[in-house]
């Protein structure tokens, strides 16, 4: 019997994907009809239901909206079983369908997407895998055209709830589209040419942080595509106007280079069955016996004029989709490198060479070995070596088109590319995938002026094991843009290279642009002027270059030498102003910083560990005696701008620099605090040393300060015993001094890196100050107080600092706190109604214990500041944020709080003009503590308030309609307490009823 389903040959067996459908669709078929059964099935009946929904939708397209509607009725696992039933039709049978399976196919999809089924972004990747590059059948064209008029039509559905689909989606249009503009003429193309263009435009400039994650491969693919002008639209803002994508943290291509490309790409565009072959191929196909089955993966994949497109996505498949086992390798099994080479040697067409070769080296442009795989840029390396001498032709085009590359492939960030070829050569010896260069370097095979190219590349690059580089550079104001000519000149350095194998002399990008920053503050006067630092014969650019490579050499021995190179290369590079810089190495504050901290991680030390908690040995101490410490110091005795964008470099990269600044301030406070320098403890003597206390950082911060005032000489012993004996002013003026060089960072850190992200400088000290929260608790007491004593205009008043305070201190500290503020050492919540009335308000929706705290907290402040507590109190309570079920802790606070005011006429008269809400009961209850603790002063402002109200004069701006409100609960008490103590209260407050209608009322009760 014919097959419904599948299109099969007269020899071919049977699928049991379709039996099983067709089987379940057969027992079936009756339940399928309406009226449907109103019995909930059984899992086993479920299960064979789906199968034969499926197989309905898919042969019988008359019934099909019947039977999704059925589907739709009985699902009870989110459509999982089902789209799982569709994975394996995608996957395993798509060729083989019938042309109306495929429609329906596409439809069924469609129904999926409308339904939010789970796991459908899957089906749509499986899908995209059957599109088949360079194939240009009316069936392959058909699903190029369905699912990108599909992806558009569910636009909002993949960018809600299916960026991988986006994601994926973009890449395989992006590499089709190059198959499909190869023939600008071919009118059965146009329209689909038009609507794929549509989508990649419309994704990468409304979805361009989707894009990111692509990688690297996202500008391979594109820079096939600068010939079209929608796509040079977009080339042009990547390399000169990065901000038009508006997304924060994208500043230059560079950063696209140094995100490795996910393997799930490469699979997209080689089909399920392709991938079976070849992994057949690579795993149990042994050397020497290949070429029966290279012969019919030819004839099965590549066969046809424009199927040869298809080797590079073969070739970055092989190289980043299949990583084989160490069996595999050591035994005779055929190895990834002979396959490409068979590869290379099938292409015909000079610019698919040219891509073939650029997908095998496209990794060791930007290879870092700290996120790159070396079994990305292993089959290259070991294509070149094991092909001499019998076929050192392909060693010779090899590796003349990688060093072409290096020259030519983005002449703007040449130094990256150098970095990463040289880092992958480095890591491929290293790692012993060959012995060494020198089969390369020492062939005689090889032209001399090749082996002179590379040997002069191999000393430039290896021998200085660059660091590839991550930084990107600022995005270029419209203002300087080149001309359009320029850059059409350079937006086609890509296609020029690859149409005459590299043989271009333009670059792509645009000059370097200066946005350094000025910053401007108020610090302490530097110690030490960087001029006074004299460097010898060489020139200073040369001297920071060897002392760079010294660095890495010495920094195991892990002595006293290590922190002299380090400062010296720091003092001297903060120096180099009005010097020129000479040679290859690029002295800017990027490149220096990201070299320091190679040649550190390389050796075991990473920059700027977070420190949770202050060591009992001092020669383990990361903030005392460390490269760490050492350059946090210079930074704070300095201040240059050169070490500002030093540290904002390492900040970029992922370095906590502003915690361990923050870390080392704190500390250094401390220190001082607990020796009784910052005017907290009584010290018999002056002079005491610190030494015997036990503050490791505070003795060598200070020893370091008086090094410096020296220039940097080391004075005798006697002379460190007198730098231990310390100067109240100076220890503050030190203290004050680390403070100011973190506010400085945190400026520079917000124009240079949060520009766009409107990051508050406070923000940034708070997330911050939440890295040393695993500090003991009686450090991070003194460390809150620090912060609102030394950056009270970023601390003081601000939500999330006071919030975490409340959450991490324990009503122990918390007391501590109360006492320092009673004393009026710092404020926490300023001077500010509004701002005081919205931190209450929030706190409304904190924990309970939170609430106790801050209330705590609150009381010791007001109670001795100059905020008009009678304004807040008044604005709290007439703004009906006082609910009974959540409010009592705040209503508690601010009893509490009057009780330990003076009833001063204002504070008396806001108590007497509160409303009547669920609290009514809280004016008596003020008015009655104060009758015990301050009568006198009480009833004198009362009596105050009423000769105001009387006269009018007073500034009330409760009225009803009727006139002035006053609290019933406070009249109630005032009647009670002059009745109780023998006065008429009806008499006193009588005469003033008249303007009072609320007061009018209750007294004729």
């Amino acid at each position: 019997m014919a097959s419904k389903l599948l299109k099969i040959g007269s020899l071919e067996a049977q699928s049991q994907i379709e039996l099983s459908l067709r089987q379940a669709f057969e027992l079936l078929e009756p339940q399928l009809r309406p009226p449907f059964p109103l019995t909930i099935p059984t899992p086993e009946e479920y299960l064979q239901l789906n199968w034969a929904i499926l197989y309905g939708v898919l042969c019988e397209p008359h019934f099909a909206k019947i039977q999704i509607k059925y589907l739709h009725a009985i699902v009870t696992d989110g459509y999982c079983f089902f789209v799982s039933l569709l994975t394996r039709i995608v996957n395993e049978l798509y060729f083989k369908l019938v042309e109306s399976a495929r429609i329906q196919l596409i439809w069924l999809v469609s129904e999926m997407i409308y339904v939010s089924a789970e796991g459908i972004d899957g089906v749509l990747v499986s899908l995209l895998r059957q599109i088949v590059g360079g194939d240009f059948s009316d069936g392959n064209l058909w699903l190029c055209f369905e699912l990108v008029s599909l992806f558009l039509s569910k636009w909002n559905w993949l960018v809600e709830e299916g960026p991988l689909v986006l994601r994926s989606g973009l890449y395989t249009y992006l590499r089709v589209l190059a198959d499909h503009c190869r023939f600008p003429g071919d009118l059965k193309l146009e329209a689909l040419r038009r609507i794929e263009i549509e989508f990649c435009i419309r994704v990468l400039r409304e979805q361009f942080h989707l894009c990111l994650k692509i990688g690297r491969d996202l500008l391979r693919l594109l820079q096939d595509l600068v010939h079209v002008p929608e796509f040079r639209a977009v080339w042009k803002d990547l390399v000169l106007n990065p901000g038009e994508f508006k997304t924060q943290g994208f500043e230059d291509v560079s950063q696209l280079y140094r995100e490795r490309t996910s393997s799930r790409y490469f699979l997209l565009r080689i089909t399920p069955e392709m991938e079976s072959q070849l992994r057949f191929l690579l795993t149990h196909v042994k050397l020497g016996s290949q070429k029966r089955h290279q012969a019919w993966f030819m004839r099965k994949f590549l066969c046809g004029s424009e199927r040869e497109t298809l080797i590079c996505d073969i070739v970055r498949f092989i190289c980043c989709g299949h990583h084989p086992s160490n069996d595999i390798i050591q035994s005779d099994v055929m190895p990834r490198w002979a396959v490409i080479g068979w590869l290379l040697k099938s292409c015909r067409k000079s610019y698919v060479e040219a891509n073939v070769k650029l997908a095998l080296f496209y990794d060791w442009l930007f290879f870092d070995e700290r996120i790159d795989n070396i079994m990305n840029i292993e089959p290259a390396m070991l294509l070149m070596v094991n092909s001499v001498p019998k076929y050192v032709d392909m060693t010779h085009t090899l590796l003349e088109f990688l060093l072409l590359l290096v020259d030519n492939y983005d002449i703007e960030r040449k130094d990256i590319i150098v970095r990463g070829v040289a880092s992958a050569f480095n890591m491929l010896v290293k790692k012993g995938v060959v012995g060494s260069i020198h089969v390369l370097t020492s062939c005689d095979a090889l032209s001399p002026s090749l082996k002179e190219w590379l040997g002069r590349f191999l000393k430039a690059g290896i021998s200085k094991e660059v660091q590839p580089s991550h930084l990107p550079r600022p995005s270029v104001p419209s203002s300087i843009l080149p001309s359009s000519t320029t850059l059409e000149t350079q937006t086609a350095v890509m296609g020029e290279l690859i149409a005459s194998k590299c043989a271009t002399n333009d670059g792509v990008g645009t000059k370097a642009f200066d946005a350094s920053v000025p910053i401007s503050v108020e610090v302490v006067e530097p110690v030490m002027s960087c001029s006074s630092l004299v460097v010898t014969s060489e020139s200073l650019d040369d001297a920071i270059e060897n002392w760079v490579q010294r660095l890495g050499e010495t920094v195991r021995k892990s002595n006293t030498i290590d922190i002299q190179i380090l400062e010296k290369i720091l003092l001297s590079f903060a120096n180099l102003d009005g010097h020129k810089v000479t040679g290859d190495f690029a002295l800017s504050p990027q490149s220096l910083s990201s070299k320091i901290a190679k040649e550190l991680e390389l050796n075991g030390y990473k920059l700027f560990s977070p420190l949770e908690s202050i060591p009992n040995n001092s020669n383990c101490d990361d903030e005392v005696h460390s490269a760490t410490a050492l350059i946090i110091r210079t930074f704070i005795f300095s201040q240059h701008e050169r070490l500002q964008e030093m540290l904002l470099s390492w900040s970029k990269h992922g370095f906590p620099v502003g915690k361990c600044l923050l870390s080392y301030a704190l500390r250094l406070a401390y220190e001082a605090h607990a020796a009784g320098y910052l005017g907290n403890v009584m010290v018999p003597d002056n002079s005491v040393k610190v030494n015997d206390l036990g503050m490791p950082l505070l003795v060598f911060h200070m020893d370091v300060y008086f090094s410096f005032l020296n220039g940097g000489r080391k004075d005798p012993p006697e002379a460190d015993l007198s730098t231990s004996k310390m100067d109240h002013q100076l220890v503050a003026k030190l203290v004050d001094g680390a403070f100011s060089a973190y506010r400085c960072f945190l400026m520079y850190s917000r124009n240079g890196l949060h520009k766009e992200a409107d990051m508050t400088l406070a923000r940034l000290l708070f997330s911050d100050l939440v890295s040393c929260s695993k500090w003991e608790k009686k450090m991070l007491r003194f460390s809150f107080c620090s912060i609102f004593c030394h950056l009270s205009d970023l601390s003081t008043g601000e939500e999330d600092i006071i919030k975490l305070l409340v959450a991490l201190l324990d009503h122990a500290n918390i007391v501590f706190m109360q006492f320092e503020i009673a004393l009026k050492k710092f404020s926490i919540f300023g001077e500010n109604t509004e701002t005081i009335f919205y931190l209450i308000k929030n706190s409304l929706n904190w924990g309970f214990e939170e609430q106790h705290k801050v209330w705590g907290l609150i009381r010791s402040e007001l109670a001795v500041s100059k905020v008009q507590v009678e304004k807040l109190i008044l604005e709290i309570f007439c703004s009906g944020i006082l609910d009974p079920n959540s409010a009592s802790i705040a209503v508690e606070g601010l009893l509490m709080l009057c009780s330990c005011c003076m009833p001063t006429p204002e504070l008396v008269g806001a108590i007497m003009l509160l409303p009547n809400n669920a609290f009514q009961d809280f004016s008596a209850a003020v008015l009655a503590t104060w009758a015990v603790s301050n009568a006198s002063m009480l009833f004198d402002s009362l009596a105050n308030f009423l000769e105001k109200l009387d006269s009018k004069k007073g500034d009330f701006t409760l009225f009803s309609s009727t006139g002035i409100r006053i609290n019933h609960s406070a009249i109630l008490w005032l009647l009670n307490y002059f009745n109780t103590q023998g006065m008429k209260g009806n008499d006193i407050l009588n005469k003033l009823s008249v303007n009072i209608p609320d007061m009018k009322s209750i007294l004729q009760l």
